[in-house]
């Protein structure tokens, strides 16, 4: 926000996977009204709950905002860290179909390791670069090299092929106890915001998508809802958080384990004064903006 608001010249573009769902504001931490008033946002508020939104919809999102950012003569800066959308803007890759009958098939068998070992003998690259218990992303795999032929790591370049790009990749980087610290001080804040009350919200409505059920944080609390509603005592609310922390700090294992493979993303030690990490990125975004357009 602040680089948008020194530039005078900048639009965001978010690349979080999940802040494309309406309704879905506070768990998700999206950018306030007012932050949207203020500076020109993409990506986000497209679709319902109910509706699916995967990698290829992303990409027609953001060739659309790009369109409309490059027609005004601004820049466009992406926020966010779901490292699959990020790659599939800046580097391109081909998206594989769908094949149900397949993938309906596959889903009958509830032993998702066992899934993911039959994935390791069709596909290991493919396999060894997922968690054995990931069931949504497994199956996906399973699906395409079943119902294509064709290896599903053949698709897309991989985080070791990294076609040349005119973007300039910046991270924040942290230690992982402060980062762990925040995930939890973050949902706290989120409960106080309301959190609770979005979920309640949702729950009312049609049922999640595959993709938005995904969100960390909503499938916890629902349960946490559903023992409430059912009378149970478990989980607690508690209990709940845990769970949503737990799986949260994950995520963050992981996402730093794909950003780290990335050998064009440029560091910055965010341990330091803020206001010195927002200087060295503004440094970089001058640097890179000055040189010609391709």
């Amino acid at each position: 926000m602040e680089l948008a608001r020194r530039r005078g010249d900048v639009e965001l573009v978010s690349v979080d996977s999940m802040q494309v769902y309406r309704g879905m504001d506070i768990g998700t931490a999206k950018p306030t009204r007012a932050e949207q008033l203020e500076i020109a946002h993409h990506v986000i508020n497209l679709v319902e709950p109910s509706e699916s939104f995967e990698v290829f919809s992303f990409q027609q999102a953001v060739t659309t905002a790009l369109a409309g950012i490059a027609e005004r003569g601004n820049r466009a800066v992406f926020v966010g860290g779901t490292g699959l959308y990020l790659q599939s803007v800046i580097d391109g890759f081909e998206i594989p179909g769908r094949y149900p009958q397949v993938l309906a098939e596959l889903d009958q068998n509830p032993d998702t390791v066992a899934l993911h070992g039959q994935l390791t003998e069709l596909d290991p690259l493919a396999a060894s670069r997922m968690e054995p218990n990931n069931r949504r992303r497994v199956l996906r795999a399973l699906e395409v090299t079943i119902g294509s032929s064709r290896p599903f790591s053949s698709y897309g370049p991989g985080v070791a092929q990294h076609h040349p790009t005119p973007v300039r990749i910046v991270g924040v980087r942290l230690p992982v106890e402060v980062v762990a610290r925040r995930i939890e001080q973050r949902y706290h804040q989120q409960l106080n915001e309301g959190f609770l009350d979005e979920v309640k919200a949702l729950r009312a409505g049609p049922p999640l998508s595959h993709t938005a059920a995904q969100a960390l944080g909503y499938r916890e609390l629902s349960a946490y809802l559903d023992g409430v509603e059912s009378g149970l005592a478990t989980p607690t609310l508690q209990e709940a958080l845990e769970e949503a922390i737990g799986r949260t700090r994950g995520f963050a294992r992981r996402q730093r384990a794909w950003f780290r493979r990335d050998e064009r993303v440029h560091w910055l030690d965010a341990q330091h004064d803020p206001m010195e990490v927002f200087d060295d990125l503004y440094t970089i975004a001058d640097e890179h903006w000055s040189e010609p357009r391709s």
